[in-house]
């Protein structure tokens, strides 16, 4: 494990060591981006407890797994490790059930219930919010129509207005958001109507090899659920008939790949070596959905490759066209086939030590000095509110 930076070190400074951290994440089941978010809180609070819904210690660094970690009832219902999401009535309730009074600062890392945790006035709560609800509010048409059961169809609506409804409440429960990207700060004042901090998530830059020559090959990453819409790069590539690649798992993996025709591939479970090795070598990756940030583009950028992206949500954050990829405008598989052409006519322009620099925005460094200072100013501000608190005459007091 790297040292932190001495200027993280020094703006958190002796005294917020000594502090009681809780960090509070949905679940941790995989290494995706906000996992990697919570490995780096880790490294800022080497003492903080962690609180989550459900656990696999196999699946998750040891960065995180050396604190000492807490899980909720939900952990013992059958199969929850890997099917949670059948549980989502219930995960509200079951993150309200996490007593963090004992402890002095709460960062809750969050897309999905974490920041509905209680905690006493004094304990400054500080959201760093990967997005809010997607299924509830920016992706919900996505997510309901992907859904082929007419019954379960008819009842979600019923549900994920509840849903809104408390996660609205939850917001109201902290009392700083950071926000990984300008895209998801915009969202947090549309749902929520809060001003969010915007502090991109720690991309590791220098641990990732830089490649000048690419393999013929294509690559996908993420999760297999609907907003990421690799069914519109499956039905572009069946017609360009390029290879593609595509990494992840999830529960849309059987009708993709029902679609797909030969030359495109599926992986899962693969490991970080082998993904790093993918990236380094692939013609460019594609990056077909709105994604809150989408790390996954700058870690190819370190890479030195490109990347051919949806231009909406953080990849307008990420991807500059011309220097480091391509943006389409459409969400459609004819413009996604028109944006590969047009990287391919340019594909010889693209320096990839360019690329490389293009993605230092977000090394780890970053991440830390600009954390670090938000925490130390939110905590002293938060300190400073309830110490005035305090200074105020009592009831009992006051002249009658």
């Amino acid at each position: 494990m790297k040292p932190l930076a001495g200027n993280s070190m020094t703006l958190l400074g002796e005294r917020f060591q000594t502090l009681r951290v809780a960090l509070v994440h949905h679940w941790l089941v995989r290494m995706r981006g906000g996992e990697k978010v919570l490995a780096a809180l880790c490294r800022l609070f080497p003492q903080a407890d962690i609180f989550t819904l459900v656990y696999r210690p196999e699946d998750i660094c040891e960065t995180i797994t050396r604190h000492r970690v807490t899980t909720s009832w939900i952990q013992k219902l059958p199969l929850a490790a890997r099917h949670y999401g059948q549980y989502l009535p219930l995960l509200p309730l079951a993150m309200e059930q996490f007593d963090l009074s004992d402890y002095d600062l709460a960062i809750s890392s969050d897309a999905s219930v974490a920041k509905g945790v209680l905690t006493r006035p004094e304990t400054c709560h500080i959201c760093y919010c990967h997005s809010p609800l997607r299924y509830a509010w920016s992706a919900y048409h996505t997510y309901l129509e992907a859904v082929s059961s007419r019954w379960k169809r008819c009842l979600i609506p019923f549900f994920l207005n509840y849903l809104r409804l408390w996660d609205v409440s939850a917001a109201n429960r902290v009392d700083y958001f950071v926000a990984n990207s300008r895209n998801v700060a915009n969202r947090i004042w549309k749902y929520y109507r809060r001003e969010a901090s915007v502090v991109y998530p720690p991309v590791e830059i220098f641990g990732l090899p830089v490649s000048t020559q690419s393999e013929d090959y294509y690559l996908a990453v993420g999760q297999w659920v609907p907003y990421k819409r690799f069914d519109l790069a499956i039905e572009a590539f069946n017609e360009l008939r390029r290879p593609l690649w595509i990494v992840g798992e999830g529960p849309e993996g059987s009708r993709l790949k029902r679609r797909a025709q030969s030359h495109i591939r599926f992986l899962s479970r693969v490991s970080d070596s082998q993904l790093r090795t993918m990236l380094s070598q692939c013609r460019a990756l594609v990056f077909p959905g709105e994604e809150d940030f989408g790390m996954i583009i700058p870690e190819t950028h370190a890479c030195g490759r490109p990347a051919i992206a949806l231009a909406r949500g953080g990849a307008l954050e990420t991807v500059i066209p011309g220097v480091n990829g391509v943006l389409f405008r459409e969400a459609s598989a004819t413009a996604l086939k028109a944006a590969v052409l047009h990287f391919e006519s340019i594909e010889s322009q693209l320096n990839p030590q360019e690329i490389r620099v293009s993605a230092e925005r977000f090394k780890e460094d970053l991440f830390f000095e600009k954390m670090a200072a938000f925490v130390a100013e939110k905590l002293a501000e938060h300190q400073q509110r309830f110490s005035l608190e305090s200074q105020k005459p009592k009831p009992s007091a006051l002249v009658r």
